[in-house]
Formats: C-alpha cells, structure tokens, sequence
C-alpha cells in the first residue's frame, strides 16, 4: 500500500465506519495519547522499565500502527499530501544533511579529508 492509497483508505473508513473525522485538535491529542503508548511500550521492551500486567499483549508493530492511522487522519483533514510532504522532507534533508552525520564523531564519523 502506497501512502496515497493509506491515505485514501483511511478518509474513506472514516466517511463510513467511523461516521466523520474528529476535530484537528481532538485527533491531535489522540495522536499524542498514541505517541505515548508507543513510547511506554518502547521503554519497557528495549530500556530498563520492567513490563506491567497492563502491558500484556500490546505490540509494537500495532502501536506504530495507531500513531500512523491518526497522523494520516491529520493529513486528510489540512489537506497535506503525505506523499509530496515526505518527498520534500527527503530532497531538505539531502541538502541539510549531506555530510553532517558522516561528520559526526558520536557516530562513528569524523572530518572527511
């Protein structure tokens, strides 16, 4: 599935399955509230936190999952073309970033000679 076609899937199970979008701001906080339980599950599969009888069958993969599902619904409803968008992110980094991170000592990088 192409962004696009995420894009397009996504507006139309809203339009019949979900009845309409929620508010920018409802889903942004939403997509927050996603943000975190990725985040509370990332800690506790890859950092020191020990796993909670909450925690019990939560994915990761699922979780990544929601965080992208209201993202795109906040594509849809400001009209951002999630494709174009991430095209241009690529082409700003490209320039941006050319040699920074090759550059970069806490990567493994030095100065380039």
């Amino acid at each position: 599935m192409t962004i696009q076609q995420a894009q397009t899937t996504v507006d139309n199970w809203i339009k019949t399955v979900g009845v309409r979008y929620f508010s920018e701001l409802t889903n942004l906080g939403i997509l927050m509230e996603e943000v975190g339980e990725l985040s509370r599950l990332m800690v506790r599969t890859y950092g020191e936190q020990s796993f909670k009888e909450s925690d019990k069958g939560k994915d990761i993969a699922d979780e990544m999952a929601d965080v992208l599902w209201v993202l795109i619904c906040l594509a849809n409803q400001t009209n951002v073309d999630l494709t174009a968008a991430l095209q241009k992110n690529f082409e700003k980094k490209n320039i941006r970033d050319a040699d920074r991170h090759k550059n970069n000592e806490k990567l493994g990088g030095g100065t380039i000679e």
